[in-house]
């Protein structure tokens, strides 16, 4: 009897741990880059995200190779020159939303999301600001912000300074499934 009321109260912990746990399986993701000679976008819908309503916790991952630019030879100059995706296949952030908003009545509510950003093996911390939108029970959660190459020491040669800069703009929008 001892080993069943044991069983039972780590089910209930376990099951309290899921109850109000999201997952998103297909985030949008882009990058801009804006330069004197040619403007630089790329989109990923292959992003995926956790997200705790019960504590905030919030994590996300893209594979870099996933962005999918408009010329191909972007494509490659950005993942073997810049992003070395072989090396640092992920981009990443884990962290936990401040003052988490309620979620049972609609609304689109701002958030901040403090913690780790790591892309090309960097790990810097950060404070992302947000949106999160219930609409009809969906969950979905926007934000955009800003990225220094150097702070990541992703490398810009002379020769194509004038190309791509120095500061990228990223947008994410992630739809949530209650996790089950």
């Amino acid at each position: 009897m001892k080993h069943i009321v044991m069983i039972f109260i780590a089910w209930m912990h376990i099951s309290q741990a899921i109850q109000g746990t999201y997952v998103c399986k297909n985030a949008r993701i882009s990058l801009f880059s804006k330069a004197p000679l040619e403007d630089i976008d790329a989109v990923s819908q292959k992003g995926t995200s956790v997200f705790n309503a019960t504590t905030g916790d919030l994590a996300f991952s893209v594979p870099i190779r996933s962005f999918q630019f408009q010329k191909s030879l972007m494509q490659e100059h950005f993942n073997e020159n810049y992003m070395e995706s072989d090396k640092y296949a992920n981009a990443s952030f884990k962290g936990k939303i401040q003052q988490l908003p309620a979620l049972d009545k609609d609304g689109t509510y701002a958030i901040t999301a403090t913690g780790v950003f790591e892309v090309h093996g960097v790990k810097q911390n950060r404070t992302i600001n947000g949106k999160i939108t219930v609409n009809k029970g969906v969950v979905s959660m926007a934000s955009e912000f800003m990225v220094q190459c150097k702070d990541h020491k992703i490398e810009i040669p002379t020769i194509v300074f004038k190309n791509i800069a120095e500061t990228i703009r990223v947008q994410v929008a992630a739809t949530y499934s209650p996790y089950q």
